[in-house]
């Protein structure tokens, strides 16, 4: 049973790597000047839809997740 966990691990592990990677590729292939910024219209938006929609957003989780992002590139970063 543990060889089996260790290899769905495993897989699961170069499966990640893979999107990082991909990820990666995406972000390097859009230069920073050509980025568009949407253009937010106050206005349209109530306050209220906007309180709906941070209700959906786990900050602390969304947090993690990008100081593991960030966390893996700097030591990809450091292996290259």
């Amino acid at each position: 049973m543990e060889q089996n966990q260790d290899h769905q691990r495993h897989a699961a592990a170069q499966k990640f790597e893979t999107a990082l990677d991909q990820l990666e590729g995406i972000l390097q292939e859009i230069p920073i000047e050509e980025e568009v910024m949407p253009e937010l219209h106050p206005a349209r938006i109530g306050d209220d839809v906007l309180s709906d929609d941070l209700g959906l957003i786990d900050l602390e989780a969304f947090e993690d997740a990008v100081a593991d992002i960030e966390k893996y590139l700097e030591e990809k970063t450091k292996k290259q």
